[in-house]
């Protein structure tokens, strides 16, 4: 109770004698350093918006341009050709200031009014420059003049040094492409899934799309992009994400891991304590905007950051109909799952975050508590993991007030979930290849219970030491929750580090308040739809099948030797593993990012093309291999120019998705339409890319090698694979499939990939495959 009571900052008793008032001063003065804090991000908030407001000027910017206007006037000449005169004309003679007086006002005022027009005129100028992507299609060493001056003035108008969010009015919206030639990509990209005469349906299909439909929705698009930052995305996030009624969990939520050869720390508390506080120093540089804005690897073309905003204190929370995502200004606790038991655990004290030995020493006495869950609370979990419709039902029933509110609010509004898992994870043991597998299958889905899916993030310590983290997508895509784990790792091990015996470092106030257990009040019928939320999930996890493995024969220093794109290699990989495992192609989906415009995300990349499939269909002929490599380098280019227009706004599927959409909205149908966008998706791809080298000494430490993440099968009868390509010797593979499928199977397609990319390599370089066989101890 001693705690309790240092909580109140008053108490006041009444007797005869009067009223009697009692002060915590210690409470006070936790609440004064709280609201310290409080005002202290408040102005920094104010300052960065100004700072942003005048990109890509800066703020001194504005007496530079008073002097030189003053100087000017100085030395009897008017600048501004008769606007001062004006403005002094126009001045109220309320202001009784002198004849010189007046003349000064109006000089600053036309001297403010010249500084916030060259900002417009810069930001414009910049804003065009960064509309150029021609420069993406020329080759290496073959630059024209224009791409050069257009990158020297590039450099120009980005010299100063940006915040986070500094480029994101500079940002040219993404444009609609022209309908005819949407439709000319589409039908150049099915060619090679489709037999003669299914081809020529799917071409009279499209013809008679264009002629009638088609035009049509495409204006009302065109209407869209003039009014929106984006005609993308928020479509994109409505009906992909929020509007599923499905499991988010295994069908929509994906997982990053941990480092692939050590652990930092063996103890769980010291683990999640370094963590924690990793991801609070994170959340404090997005704050601030101290993170430097994210850019094509190479160039100074910056990305959009927007994602960033919805980071923390986020969550979706399920509707009947559709989802929202609910966004808070800023949380300084987090909400902690340990046993079937829910807490809520602050970070800051008095405005102070907590030390990572003093989160440490909190996370041990959640650890150590032995109070068992009441009852419903160890599964309730399984609502955020079934079907979205019976979980909003619930929510609004029986979570709309009273105890359950409050308990839900604190995990809701928490900055990010926490669960302690009690399980060993990692690759260990004598099968460390089977164990990979299973954490990432952990990852994923955990227990289907002892996850809340539907946080922005959930991050997950093992017994073990191990970690790792569970990502929703609506709010954002993979390489910002990736960015945000190479920082969580790097800062957790070489930053914040460990004692000799494994605990954080710093000093613990022993005075803390401990975790708070959140209650409940969990009648019959929530229990109800908590088991069937769970069978549901369950069923779902249960059909997973997951193979992580690392291909350690060669990376990306040995393909780029070859002249060859890596991402393009491992793409042409996929193809004649594809090929080899089914005996035939499918639509392949490939995920590209659209951040060079404001608020893009994604668009797809059919890497399936005709180029790729008829190179793997000689290989596999066994045609001559002179042939075959002009075949291989001709996909490869193909792939690398596909890849390059889905990312300068000129792809296939986010164009037709939305004219889809708008055909919705007017209650029209498109037999084109429809049978576009209900093609499955039986191979779906993506890479991890890695943002943050440097915070990686990998020729000191190459043990410190991160094994990127992955997420579920988009189609029941196909794969989903998501590769790292770390440092220059290493790529990480993450395959998933169903069971259910007896087509599928992750161990066996694993094998082909791998072999797979031995065959390409040695075709491409004969030298490797005989230095392969000579060294055979290195192939995994």
């Amino acid at each position: 109770m001693a705690e309790a009571h240092q909580a109140v900052a008053f108490q006041f008793t009444i007797s005869p004698e009067g009223i009697n008032l009692h002060l915590s001063y210690q409470a006070l003065n936790q609440i004064y350093l709280s609201g310290l804090r409080s005002w202290k991000k408040r102005i920094s908030r104010i300052k960065n918006r100004i700072i942003k407001g005048v990109y890509p000027a800066s703020p001194s910017s504005w007496l530079f341009v008073v002097i030189a206007i003053m100087a000017t006037m100085y030395m009897q000449s008017d600048p501004s050709m008769g606007l001062i005169a004006k403005i002094r004309e126009r001045i109220p003679l309320s202001l009784s200031l002198s004849t010189q007086g007046q003349t000064m006002l109006s000089a600053l005022l036309f001297s403010t009014l010249l500084w916030l027009s060259l900002i417009l005129a810069l930001r414009f100028c910049l804003k065009l420059l960064l509309s150029y992507h021609r420069w993406m299609f020329e080759q290496h060493g073959c630059i024209s003049t224009k791409t050069k001056v257009w990158a020297t003035l590039v450099r120009l108008l980005s010299g100063r040094k940006p915040l986070l969010y500094s480029y994101q009015t500079s940002l040219p919206h993404l444009p609609v492409p022209p309908i005819k030639d949407t439709l000319e990509k589409y039908l150049e990209s099915v060619k090679p899934l489709h037999d003669s005469a299914g081809f020529q349906r799917m071409k009279r299909l499209t013809a008679e799309f264009e002629k009638s439909l088609g035009n049509r929705l495409q204006r009302y698009l065109k209407l869209k992009a003039l009014w929106a930052t984006n005609y993308v995305s928020d479509w994109w996030e409505e009906y992909v994400y929020l509007r599923s009624r499905s499991p988010i969990m295994v069908n929509s939520n994906y997982y990053g891991m941990d480092f692939l050869y050590v652990t930092p720390t063996a103890n769980q508390a010291a683990r999640a304590g370094n963590t924690i506080t990793a991801l609070f120093l994170y959340r404090r540089k997005v704050n601030r905007e101290e993170l430097n804005p994210s850019r094509i690897p190479g160039t100074v073309i910056p990305l959009c950051a927007a994602q960033c905003e919805r980071m923390f204190n986020t969550t979706r929370t399920p509707g009947e109909e559709t989802d929202v995502l609910q966004h808070w200004q800023d949380s300084e606790f987090v909400a902690v799952y340990h046993r079937g038991r829910y807490f809520k655990l602050w970070v800051y004290q008095a405005g102070r975050l907590l030390s990572p030995r003093e989160i440490q020493y909190q996370i041990q006495r959640i650890l150590d508590d032995p109070s068992p869950p009441s009852p419903g609370e160890e599964k309730l979990g399984a609502l955020t993991a079934g079907n979205r419709t019976p979980w909003a039902q619930v929510r609004k029933q029986f979570f709309s007030s009273g105890v359950n509110k409050r308990s839900l609010d604190c995990i809701e509004k928490a900055a990010f979930f926490v669960t302690l898992d009690d399980q060993e994870e990692g690759m260990m043991g004598e099968d460390p290849s089977v164990n990979l597998d299973r954490y990432a299958k952990s990852l994923l889905h955990g227990k289907c219970y002892d996850r809340w899916f539907d946080k922005s993030f959930s991050v997950v310590v093992y017994k073990n030491g191990k970690n790792g983290l569970n990502a929703e997508h609506s709010w954002a895509d993979a390489p910002i929750v990736s960015h945000l784990w190479e920082f969580t790792l790097a800062t957790d091990t070489f930053h914040l580090g460990y004692t000799p015996d494994g605990n954080c470092r710093g000093e613990v106030e022993r005075s803390l308040l401990p975790p708070q257990r959140l209650s409940w009040d969990i009648p019959l019928e929530v229990q109800t739809q908590v088991s069937e939320s769970l069978a549901v999930a369950q069923a779902l996890a249960d059909d997973v099948d997951c193979h992580v493995f690392p291909f350690r024969e060669f990376g990306k220093g040995c393909i780029k030797k070859m002249k060859m794109s890596p991402d393009s290699f491992v793409q042409l990989a996929l193809q004649l593993a594809y090929y080899r495992d089914r005996g035939t192609f499918c639509l392949t989906y490939e995920a590209s990012m659209t951040r060079l415009f404001r608020e893009g995300r994604t668009e797809t990349v059919r890497s399936c093309s005709n180029e790729s499939c008829a190179f793997v269909l000689e290989l596999e002929a066994g045609e001559d291999r002179e042939h075959c490599r002009k075949l291989f380098r001709k996909a490869a280019e193909k792939h690398q120019n596909l890849y390059r227009l889905a990312m300068t706004g000129s792809g296939i599927d986010r164009h037709l998705f939305c004219l889809y959409v708008v055909s919705k909205y007017l209650g029209v149908e498109s037999p084109f339409l429809k049978e576009v966008l209900s093609e499955p998706w039986r191979l779906s791809t993506s890479q991890t890319p890695v943002q943050q080298m440097e915070l990686f000494d990998l020729v000191n430490h190459p043990e410190f090698i991160s094994l990127g993440g992955g997420f579920g099968p988009v189609a029941d009868d196909g794969y989903g694979v998501s590769y790292i390509i770390m440092g220059e010797e290493m790529i990480n593979f993450h395959v998933s499939c169903k069971h259910s499928c007896t087509e599928t199977d992750s161990h066996k397609f694993g094998f082909q990939i791998s072999q797979a990319m031995l065959d390409l390599m040695s075709l491409l370089n004969p030298d490797f495959k005989e230095a392969t066989k000579s060294n055979p101890g290195k192939q995994s």
